[in-house]
């Protein structure tokens, strides 16, 4: 029978090969979504205003990751793979880091374990919150640092123009091309004598990767389709060090640490991934925020340390222009989006406010900042930003106290205590892009920064874990997960494929959405 097929194919279905790379634009690739670490899934399916306000979205399943509970950790942020062919016939994957050096790709339809693999043994050291060793980075796919098409309409129907399922000559069908080419592993240079290689294919069918730095500080590089390392595990940071936010873009992958563990300096890693060369850039104090630092479209790295907001050059890490705060320091990654034509930034400080800033003027003032927010000594970890089908920029943050019930909100879903989601517009005032407060949510306790999929705003109160779906243009909630989840949630929300994921510290994965048709 195996006569009657292409060896291309042959090749893709056989048992032990890696599978063919999928469509990955909007899937969850990294801390806090995509390079930018908007947070914001543009499309999807099932999952959008008006589906929400009616019956149906509801817990799927939960699945306990068995690692060595350090501190609290849990497990990480997912990266997922939503639609995958490979030698199993379909599947939907997740990949989830453990702090025992353990990654696990789950079947995401099914709940089902399709691999694991223990990257390095767990570590001897004594756990602490601000170190708590093993598996920290999290899990990134590779991934590009252009900014993904805007939806203009949400749920079912066409976002953009109708175009034909099958491409040009030679090309294939028009789903490979809106697949992006791996960023790492470039094809070697053909050896002396031997015939020139032909031009790159970006249409042709590519191998799919999942990356996770290990408790031994290496960068584990594995085939999706079974959790295979083609080649050893590359140095990238120090053993033991407490490492977040990588991501892998233009052959680079990079990775922050913080809080000095395994003898790391804090900062910002890339590795190259053709030489294995690694550099360093070395901040003062801490990277702030949960998802470590965040890209711009054209690569550039920016960070948030103390009360320094520094942009490095891709690849090198060598500082380009530095915002200072003069006085409050950042508590949030910061989050880099597109504003008519301007690549804006947005970064939360420990005083409570919002800054706005233009990353191309970052020797100068910020753009605005908001009125304080947040209180208590609030982590915001990250901020949110989306743009709806009629133009309009949001930028979303968590917020802890009361502080959000006297700054310039609309009281529209009653008062706020313990902490909210409070969200801002971007408008022009005087030609200048300001922060304009829209709305607040209900009460939550210490909420967890929120995601966007579809139009719909999705966050959780941590203690107890409680997920919550709100509209995205006026903060009224549609539906709450009420008693579901058992125990406090740790890290951060990801969402995808139709599916909302909650993760609480005994390293359970919560899963919300709406049900798989069969």
């Amino acid at each position: 029978m195996s006569r009657n097929f292409p060896p291309a194919i042959l090749a893709a279905f056989s048992l032990g090969a890696p599978a063919l790379a999928q469509r990955g634009g909007n899937d969850w690739m990294t801390s806090a979504f995509d390079a930018q670490r908007s947070s914001w899934v543009r499309t999807d399916t099932k999952i959008y205003r008006e589906n929400m306000a009616k019956p149906g979205f509801e817990f799927l399943w939960k699945h306990k990751v068995e690692t060595a509970p350090r501190a609290g950790t849990g497990v990480t942020q997912p990266a997922l793979l939503d639609f995958y062919i490979g030698y199993k016939g379909f599947r939907a994957l997740g990949f989830y880091g453990g702090t025992s050096g353990k990654l696990v790709a789950l079947d995401i339809d099914l709940a089902r374990v399709e691999w694991e693999k223990t990257l390095s043994p767990a570590p001897s050291t004594p756990a602490t919150a601000a170190c708590p060793g093993g598996l920290t980075s999290g899990v990134a796919r590779p991934t590009s640092t252009d900014y993904p098409n805007v939806p203009t309409t949400f749920g079912f129907g066409r976002g953009n123009p109708a175009k034909s399922g099958v491409g040009a000559p030679d090309e294939g069908a028009v789903t490979l091309r809106q697949t992006p080419a791996p960023p790492f592993r470039p094809t070697p240079p053909a050896k002396p004598g031997a015939a020139a290689a032909a031009a790159f294919n970006p249409f042709a069918p590519r191998v799919s990767w999942v990356l996770a730095v290990g408790g031994d500080g290496k960068l584990h590089s594995m085939w999706v389709s079974n959790g295979n390392t083609p080649d050893p595990a590359v140095p990238f940071v120090p053993a033991g060090a407490h490492a977040v936010g990588l991501v892998s873009y233009g052959g680079v992958s990079y990775v922050s640490t913080i809080n000095g563990c395994g003898g790391a300096p804090d900062g910002v890693w890339a590795l190259d991934m053709a030489t294995k060369k690694v550099v360093n850039w070395k901040s003062a104090k801490p990277i702030a925020g949960s998802a470590g630092h965040a890209a711009g479209p054209d690569g550039t790295v920016y960070a948030a340390a103390g009360s320094e907001l520094t942009a490095l050059a891709a690849k090198t890490l060598e500082p380009l222009a530095t915002f200072k705060t003069g006085g409050a320091e950042f508590n949030s990654s910061p989050v880099v989006f597109d504003y008519k034509g301007k690549n804006l930034i947005a970064a939360a400080t420990t005083d409570g406010r919002l800054l706005l800033l233009d990353s191309a003027a970052l020797g100068g003032a910020a753009l605005d900042q908001s009125a304080v927010f947040s209180s208590g000594g609030h982590r915001v970890g990250t901020i949110t930003s989306w743009q709806d089908p009629q133009g309009t920029r949001w930028v979303l943050a968590s917020a802890g106290g009361s502080a959000a019930a006297s700054a310039g909100f609309p009281a529209s879903n009653g008062s706020v205590t313990n902490g909210a989601i409070a969200a801002w517009r971007v408008v022009d005032k005087n030609g200048v892009p300001s922060l304009e407060p829209a709305w607040t949510s209900r009460d939550l306790a210490a909420p967890l920064a929120p995601v966007v999929i579809g139009g719909v705003v999705f966050a959780a109160s941590s203690r107890p874990a409680v997920l919550y779906a709100f509209d995205s243009a006026t903060g009224k909630e549609f539906w709450n997960s009420g008693k579901t989840i058992v125990g406090n949630a740790t890290g951060g929300l990801a969402a995808g494929g139709n599916r909302v994921y909650v993760a609480t510290q005994d390293g359970t994965q919560w899963v919300f959405g709406f049900p798989i048709e069969h």
